[in-house]
């Protein structure tokens, strides 16, 4: 079954508003896990406005299951990945001031970046997926940078699924085909949901694992944190067995 880590960023979030430490991350991650999922994601920025850095620290000897941290790789977190040591890193080509990651690396344009940087985590044992959208050419260049894994950018499966969801899931359908070919796991996330999930781990093959974090912990607020996990699992399972 493909696997689902949850990504706590909104917590942090909820937490800086008011300040102090209610929600407590640290404690929302162990509760993620203890209700079923099998990862937890943070994406850490650089100007702390939701999970920070201190926070990627304390989590790395809770976290018993995948850690999974995303950013984009500047020196500083290149340093702070290589010494928390997580299960992965996945690299997104955000700007500082980024709302939200919206866009996928361009593999060609930045293949020598990305070739030295995922060197870096190897050296540690770090497992390097990066953030890219379905054109057929990045993805297989992808592959010649040393990345273990791409994330596919699902948004735009997201924003179409209610219009035509056999159009929009096509291109990762045909995506995924690519990645497999081309050696590389295959990971999904952004704006994945309730509605859209099944029947995106349905049409895309080889997938491994999907990060949620804005729609979860959304869904969250109405049918509780541990109930939201289980359905999220049970889209998933019931879309293995499809």
């Amino acid at each position: 079954m493909v696997k689902l880590s949850v990504n706590i960023n909104k917590i942090a979030t909820l937490r800086n508003a008011r300040g102090g430490n209610i929600p407590d991350v640290i404690k929302a991650a162990i509760d993620c896990e203890r209700f079923g999922a099998q990862g937890i994601t943070v994406h850490p920025r650089p100007d702390e406005r939701h999970i920070r850095y201190q926070d990627v620290i304390d989590l790395q000897p809770v976290v018993r299951t995948e850690f999974n941290i995303e950013g984009y790789p500047s020196r500083s977190f290149i340093d702070l990945v290589k010494s928390v040591g997580p299960a992965q890193v996945t690299l997104v080509p955000d700007p500082p001031d980024a709302l939200t990651s919206n866009a996928g690396w361009d593999t060609i344009k930045n293949k020598d970046f990305l070739t030295g940087v995922i060197a870096e985590f190897k050296e540690c044992g770090i497992r390097t997926s990066i953030f890219i959208e379905t054109d057929p050419e990045m993805i297989q260049r992808a592959a010649d940078v040393g990345t273990d894994r791409v994330e596919l950018y699902t948004e735009p499966y997201a924003a179409n699924f209610y219009t035509d969801k056999a159009v929009a899931v096509a291109p990762f359908t045909q995506a995924a085909m690519v990645a497999h070919e081309a050696g590389l796991g295959l990971n999904a996330g952004h704006d994945l949901n309730l509605d859209n999930l099944q029947y995106f781990a349905e049409q895309v093959p080889h997938l491994l694992e999907v990060s949620i974090g804005h729609a979860l912990i959304a869904d969250a607020l109405y049918f509780g944190l541990h109930n939201t996990i289980q359905l999220y699992l049970r889209c998933l399972q019931q879309a293995a067995t499809t």
